[in-house]
């Protein structure tokens, strides 16, 4: 008998079991994707962990990136339905300055567009925040044109099951991304948080093709441009969500990296690398004009040499102090992803022991994750606010 069949999941992992068994069965599948397993939260944390203040939050990261191919709305709506607070449309731009949802603007690993003869010539190498890039670029598409591709699996290798849904979902754009969460927050009874984040904006202001009135057109015209909106609007550099926090109400998120420096100030000069900004004088700069920093696992807590989980930094505290709540990203299921401590088993592509590893995150009084699978993240999070 299955933990299922027991009553041993909280209910919103049972909701999660019957969503995508029942999306299964809509699209004729004959196996259903494998739930989070939730026999870490019954059987293996017997200690009562230390207090946590505040509840965590779920974005859903790229929508359901774990069970479909990233940035579709089959993924984002998957996503809202697997208990996600928050879903993450990235965002670059078309050449006709329409906003759509990709990871990169590079597009041939998660299009089919090699396969279309009629753009081949369209193939290039460009240098996108200082590093060469071979492919097709969604900035010398049309809306139109960019239409005619399909998406597909970004990580075959990984997630050999998603490539089954090659070829259905077409590219969409952020205004459509938006009917969603409103569509999926009247029929959840709950609001949907939606995270744009844009993508390599000093790359695209420079072409003519900025990110940042588009996106507070469209989030205007949906009626999300106010501080009590369920928005926050994400960047890896600096410079524009400085002059976004001029512009909008909605929240901002400053996105950081373990190693290397932010690309616009690179491209200025200014020798300040990501140890500056989240340094405790950093993080109080970055508190004039964001209101979340978003680090990167390794920043919260480093591994060592082989893998292992070492001692936690001070940086989720340091941003606490400067009025600033933490989304750490990315809490990804299967061994490859996972610190040595909790992988199981030699297979990199099999699930790990990824409560493990969310319970030991929740320790350091983070305040939400980005997670490909968000089903995974909101069983980890029911038990911890539940622990007592």
């Amino acid at each position: 008998m299955t933990l299922l069949h027991q009553g041993l999941l909280s209910p919103h992992v049972r909701r999660a079991a019957h969503v995508i068994g029942a999306a299964a069965l809509a699209t004729g599948l004959t196996s259903v994707p494998a739930v989070a397993d939730a026999t870490d939260l019954t059987e293996r944390h017997h200690a009562k962990p230390p207090q946590h203040a505040q509840p965590v939050t779920v974005f859903g990261h790229r929508g359901a990136s774990g069970y479909r191919p990233e940035h579709t709305l089959a993924s984002y709506e998957l996503a809202i339905r697997l208990g996600a607070d928050y879903i993450e449309p990235d965002l670059v731009s078309t050449k006709d300055g329409v906003l759509v949802a990709r990871h990169e603007n590079e597009i041939s690993g998660t299009t089919d567009v090699a396969d279309h003869p009629e753009f081949a010539q369209r193939k290039t190498t460009k240098t996108i925040d200082g590093v060469p890039i071979s492919g097709w670029f969604t900035e010398d598409f049309t809306l139109r044109e960019l239409r005619t591709l399909r998406a597909k699996e970004r990580l075959p290798g990984v997630r050999p099951g998603n490539t089954r849904y090659d070829g259905r979902f077409q590219v969409p754009t952020f205004d459509e991304v938006l009917d969603l969460v409103r569509r999926e927050s009247r029929t959840q009874g709950r609001t949907i948080g939606v995270a744009p984040e844009t993508k390599h904006p000093t790359y695209f202001r420079s072409i003519g093709l900025p990110l940042e009135r588009p996106l507070l057109r469209s989030l205007r015209a949906a009626g999300l441009d106010s501080r009590r909106s369920k928005v926050v609007i994400q960047s890896f550099e600096t410079t524009n969500l400085q002059q976004l926090s001029k512009q909008t109400r909605v929240r901002l998120v400053q996105l950081t990296s373990a190693t290397g420096a932010p690309y616009d100030l690179v491209a200025k000069g200014d020798p300040r690398t990501w140890a500056d900004v989240m340094s405790p004088a950093g993080l109080r700069r970055v508190a004039t004009y964001a209101d979340w920093l978003g680090p990167e696992k390794n920043s919260v807590i480093p591994r060592d040499a082989a893998g292992f989980l070492a001692e936690p930094t001070p940086v989720v505290a340091d941003a606490h102090r400067a009025g600033l709540k933490v989304v750490v990203y990315t809490f990804r299921d299967e061994n490859q992803f996972l610190p040595a401590d909790f992988r199981t088993g030699d297979d990199p592509n099999a699930k790990g022991d990824i409560f493990g590893e969310m319970r030991a995150f929740f320790e350091t009084g983070i305040d939400a994750v980005f997670s490909d699978y968000p089903d995974t993240a909101d069983a980890a999070r029911d038990w911890w606010e539940d622990r007592d």
